[in-house]
């Protein structure tokens, strides 16, 4: 079997979009990705936190802890009482660690988002000796939304770790495969209960591409434009006596060393920022976008979405150019069946650009296209926050984008693209018959999905089967109508295995989606592209 060539799945240094970073040129071959990586899928906050715990354990003076979070409870567990974030982090700071991080300011408490936190976490962080940035440096209505802890240690570099993905350090987030929900409840849509379900993966990376993704921290730490411009809260941090100014972060090491099979590409979002832009992508940066516009291209068989949102008709274009190029291409898009806010102006601006993506998606693949969402064994809807793609057991990615306008234009957000060079062996060995063959991490990443998702846990032969995606996308329809049948029957007999039920779209009047489509377009899914690519959909 001939090896995946990653320049035909990821970017070349040309196709990022943005010479102002230093991201690509940084190694010796001027490639804009790494080899020789260690990449593992956490599956769930409860996979996760305590690797994270581990991690921030075995720092010790003069180590390097970096973080970036759209949201940061500093009582959120890691993994039982006593093992709170904040006292984490403020005990490494303690230990010597220099602990450095950059959480999104958000906005008022009175608009549900989470400003009261992440001042908390960062005044806990700050009173141990680290330092914690409240960062508003976005664009108007704009959110950093990266997720990203990073761990050096000077002598002992094959401890270093980067920790990248959908999972921020906050409530809900704490949940396992049962779905019962995190202790720690933050309230969302009243069909999810008073402890949301949570389904949601994170990326443990370890190798040469730990240093891009510290160089990504580092880029916008050392951003010199002040925190916020706004009058009112540059107030409000002045009488909070908040840190407004960066110190010095200490030296970038070396990267970790060669320790395994995948090529990792590290991705972003930038806006393009009004009245100065990031002096490392002064008009923006799409390479997210960029990277699924060129994995699509070479879909053939299967694209396995799982995706908070997927709600804008113009992002899943380039999906629907796919689906109808290739009459044997399925997709399949796992979603949260209810969006998390349920108000009576909120559900209807979230419902609209949903409701015109599936409608883009289906005209161009019809029933080629099966979208579901997830439930507990209890008929609790589990709130699906993964970001996660694969596309013919090849490439994959994961990270903090969704599939919507504001992830690959308006927010800062944060993705790998990972391929693997050990090839599966199991049939089929090329699914998309392109000669890329199929690949270990891509093909189990999708399967670990999938084996939840239809309860079947580790049987060798339902994982045999799950292994042709075409099979696969049929297990999925067969187990979601099962599902629907017996709740349409008023569940009566046994409940049927598996978890997915079918979406199906609600109706929204012509009022209602005449007042949701603005609205959408300017609070829910602003477009943070230059004019000149706005009008031709580029990116």
């Amino acid at each position: 079997m001939a090896a995946v060539h990653p320049g035909d799945w990821l970017l070349t240094v040309g196709e990022r979009g943005n010479p102002a970073t230093v991201l690509d040129g940084r190694r010796p071959d001027g490639s804009a990705w790494s080899t020789g990586n260690l990449v593992r899928p956490l599956v769930h906050g409860a996979e996760y936190f305590p690797e994270l715990l581990a991690a921030a354990g075995r720092q010790r003076a003069g180590d390097l802890l970096l973080f970036t979070d759209w949201r940061g409870d500093p009582d959120e567990r890691l993994a039982g009482p006593g093992t709170e974030i904040g006292d984490v982090l403020a005990a490494a700071a303690r230990r010597g660690v220099i602990v450095k991080g950059l959480v999104w300011r958000s906005h008022l408490d009175r608009l549900q988002f989470s400003e009261r936190e992440n001042r908390h976490l960062g005044e806990e962080i700050e009173r141990a000796g680290g330092e914690c940035l409240l960062d508003m440096r976005v664009r108007p209505g704009g959110a950093h939304h990266q997720k990203l802890v990073v761990l050096r240690h000077p002598g002992r570099i094959g401890l270093d770790t980067a920790f990248v993905g959908g999972i921020d350090l906050c409530h809900n987030r704490g949940d396992d495969a049962r779905h019962h929900g995190d202790p720690n409840a933050q309230p969302i849509a009243a069909a999810y209960g008073p402890h949301p379900p949570w389904h949601d993966v994170q990326l443990a990376v370890h190798g040469p591409a730990v240093g891009d993704l510290e160089t990504c921290f580092r880029e916008r730490w050392n951003d010199p434009a002040p925190l916020s411009r706004s009058p009112l809260t540059r107030l409000r941090s002045l009488l909070h006596h908040e840190d407004e100014s960066a110190g010095r972060l200490p030296q970038q090491l070396p990267d970790p060393p060669v320790c395994g099979p995948h090529t990792v590409q590290v991705l972003r979002t930038y806006p393009n920022r009004l009245l100065r832009g990031y002096p490392f992508a002064p008009d923006g940066e799409r390479s997210i976008a960029r990277s699924y516009q060129k994995a699509l291209q070479r879909a053939r068989t299967l694209v396995h979405l799982e995706d908070q949102y997927l709600w804008s008709p113009r992002v899943v274009e380039c999906f629907a150019r796919a689906l109808a190029d290739n009459p044997r291409l399925r997709l399949v898009a796992v979603i949260p069946s209810v969006p998390d806010q349920d108000g009576r102006l909120t559900l209807p601006m979230n419902l609209v650009g949903r409701i015109g993506a599936l409608q883009e998606l289906r005209r161009a693949g019809g029933d080629r296209v099966a979208v579901y969402g997830v439930e507990n064994h209890a008929g609790t809807p589990v709130y699906v926050h993964a970001k996660v793609c694969v596309v013919d057991d090849v490439w994959a990615s994961v990270g903090s984008d969704n599939i919507n306008l504001r992830s690959w234009t308006h927010d800062s957000e944060l993705n790998c693209a990972v391929l693997d060079d050990t090839p599966d062996r199991r049939p089929p060995t090329d699914p998309g018959g392109l000669g890329d063959g199929a690949r270990r991490f891509a093909r189990e990443l999708r399967l670990r999905l999938a084996r939840e998702h239809l309860d079947v846990g580790d049987d060798p032969a339902a994982t045999a089967e799950l292994c042709d995606p075409l099979a696969a996308f049929e297990a999925f329809a067969r187990s979601a109508a099962d599902l629907d049948a017996w709740h349409d029957s008023g569940r009566r007999g046994p409940r049927p295995p598996g978890r997915l039920r079918s979406y199906r779209p609600p109706v929204l009047s012509r009022s209602a989606t005449a007042l949701a489509r603005p609205l959408n377009r300017l609070l829910v899914d602003p477009d943070g592209r230059p004019r000149r690519l706005r009008h031709h959909n580029t990116y």
